[in-house]
């Protein structure tokens, strides 16, 4: 079911304290109060690439500033992390939570295949489904193979559709 920017917002509105609260089960400190972090969308958009759950994309503190930029933001420093949690909307209107998607930039050295990048793939129950160079390694390549078509011109990042970019 395809939503309106307004609806996409109220439906978060819905559901955000249901959703954070799936994440923290997680006990991931990458993540810890990523809500807070700086947000990028000025709604809740569809993504295809993410299973056409409605995503919102959140930067750390060490991310913040470049990934504001988009396409021109260049390298992202270690320890700069990319949250996108989302939630689904079924045919006839109900919401649920959806997975929390997270690349987080690791130390030079970290994983050569995925730019330095570790993808982590949180479940609604808390649960990680996967990690790079953790659990279900392998089942998180597919993440890395995907982002590093664009490593060479924007370190592995895609980027949200315009129509839903804040300004800044």
């Amino acid at each position: 079911m395809e939503l309106s920017h307004a609806e996409s917002k109220a439906a978060y509105a819905c559901m955000k304290s249901e959703i954070t609260a799936a994440y923290a089960k997680a006990g991931a400190s990458s993540i810890a109060g990523y809500a807070g972090w700086t947000i990028v969308n000025s709604a809740p958009y569809q993504a295809a690439t993410h299973g056409n759950r409605y995503v919102n994309n959140y930067a750390n503190g060490k991310a913040a500033a470049r990934y504001k930029k988009f396409e021109k933001a260049g390298k992202m420093p270690a320890g700069a992390v990319i949250a996108k949690d989302s939630f689904t909307v079924s045919p006839k209107g109900g919401l649920g939570v959806g997975p929390m998607f997270v690349m987080e930039k690791m130390k030079k050295g970290f994983n050569r295949a995925s730019g330095d990048w570790r993808y982590t793939m949180i479940m609604p129950n808390g649960s990680v489904f996967g990690a790079t160079k953790g659990k279900n390694s392998v089942k998180m390549n597919f993440c890395h193979e995907c982002h590093m078509a664009v490593d060479e011109d924007q370190d592995s990042l895609f980027f949200l559709p315009e129509d839903y970019r804040l300004k800044f």
